[in-house]
């Protein structure tokens, strides 16, 4: 598998991609999360332009296959954590908007594995009915720490794994 930071082109195809991953969470059972037309094209402009988005492909000039926004903490939305407390205090990177085409053919783990082949803590947050997200972090090896709000109030599962 080949990851990459994302360019201006690759937006129609990740606009699809997130696309494809609301139908998914919704079959699945999680009806509120990403709804509102987030992530919104211009929040995927801000994540290339920042250049933290990365995407996945199966080569080099393949399809996307999978994406995500990599981004070096702190995150603001988890200075304050309820309901527990985060694993420990080290500098951490935070992943955002994951999404894959096809659940189930290890995208998400070998996008974790990358991440974690650059950094040694990473914190994450989900939707608390993203049923399919909470199995691969457990399945990956993440803590579920507590519950963080987003800027906007929403709460969200918030997971940490140090290495």
């Amino acid at each position: 598998m080949y990851i990459r930071k994302a360019t201006y082109s690759d937006i129609p195809e990740l606009m699809q991609l997130f696309e494809h991953a609301k139908g998914i969470m919704r079959v699945s059972g999680n009806m509120h999360q990403w709804g509102g037309g987030y992530p919104s094209e211009d929040v995927v402009r801000c994540d290339i332009e920042r250049g933290v988005c990365y995407v996945a492909s199966k080569a080099a000039d393949g399809e996307i296959e999978a994406t995500m926004a990599f981004i070096p903490g702190p995150d603001p939305t988890y200075s304050v954590i309820e309901d527990g407390n985060w694993l420990n205090d080290n500098p951490y990177y935070v992943i955002h908007r994951i999404a894959v085409a096809a659940p189930g053919k290890g995208y998400a783990r070998r996008l974790l594995d990358w991440a974690f082949a650059r950094t040694g803590t990473i914190r994450i947050d989900t939707h608390r009915d993203n049923i399919i997200m909470h199995h691969i972090l457990k399945r990956y090896g993440f803590t579920r720490c507590g519950v963080i709000y987003l800027a906007n109030g929403d709460p969200r599962d918030a997971y940490q794994m140090t290495r």
